[in-house]
């Protein structure tokens, strides 16, 4: 026989803010970024993957389309998402930040929208700046894309460089050295406010405040803009100086 057992509900979770992250099949790095910093006061994040080619061109980017609201709907099925992100820069200058926020409502309206690229222009906002170097991996048939969104923006990219690299996989293997090297040689001599590394399959967000020490002024990636972006939107207000300036405002 078996025995029917009383319990009781620790309410904790249902009191918690949830983000909902859309996460590339193909993407070794946002999740272990995202983990680094969730939970924070009452706010945690839930993810799944969606389906997308690791080789990066407009047209495998493109794919993703019709793919990212049955996607969302396997993030905890029935309940409600406060926050949801999705999670690829690349993909939303290709698509377009509407195009994506669309499908997100579809499924969760009532849910806070961001991106990569919607966080990384947020931040350019908070700190007043204009001028702004970009850094990607990515080749230049998407490069075009990222740059004509940020010009469209309101901002002037005063300095772009870029790995020329279609395989995400590889892109999770660029190493922090090359990463900073590729900074410094991209902004000298230029007239640079800010630098956005672009991709959310770049690992970077422990060195970004070594990097602004190195360079004297704001660093922000992917990863590192958008988990900030979640935090401001789902309503916490701690500031993280460990992580860099984007997370004192």
């Amino acid at each position: 026989m078996i025995r029917n057992l009383n319990f009781t509900i620790d309410e904790s979770l249902n009191n918690q803010k949830k983000i909902g992250l859309i996460v590339l099949a193909s993407d070794y790095t946002i999740d272990e970024e995202f983990r680094k910093l969730f939970p924070i006061a009452n706010l945690d994040y839930y993810q799944a993957r969606i389906e997308n080619s690791p080789i990066i061109t407009p047209e495998t980017l493109s794919a993703m389309k019709l793919k990212i609201s049955s996607t969302l709907k396997l993030i905890l099925p029935g309940d409600k998402l406060d926050i949801v992100g999705y999670g690829c820069t690349s993909a939303t200058v290709v698509l377009g930040e509407e195009e994506i926020f669309s499908s997100i409502k579809s499924v969760h309206p009532n849910a806070k929208c961001t991106t990569p690229i919607s966080a990384a222009l947020k931040a350019f906002e908070i700190f007043d700046v204009k001028n702004i170097a970009v850094i990607t991996p990515y080749t230049e048939n998407v490069n075009i894309y990222i740059s004509e969104y940020i010009k469209k923006s309101g901002y002037n990219i005063s300095a772009f460089g870029s790995f020329n690299e279609k395989r995400d996989p590889v892109v999770a293997s660029i190493d922090s050295n090359s990463i900073v090297n590729g900074v410094k040689e991209t902004i000298k001599d230029k007239k640079i406010d800010m630098v956005f590394i672009s991709c959310t399959s770049i690992k970077f967000i422990d060195f970004v405040p070594q990097l602004e020490k190195l360079i004297g002024i704001p660093v922000t990636t992917s990863n590192h803009a958008m988990a900030w972006h979640c935090m401001r939107l789902g309503g916490v207000k701690n500031t993280l100086p460990n992580l860099g300036q984007l997370f004192l405002k």
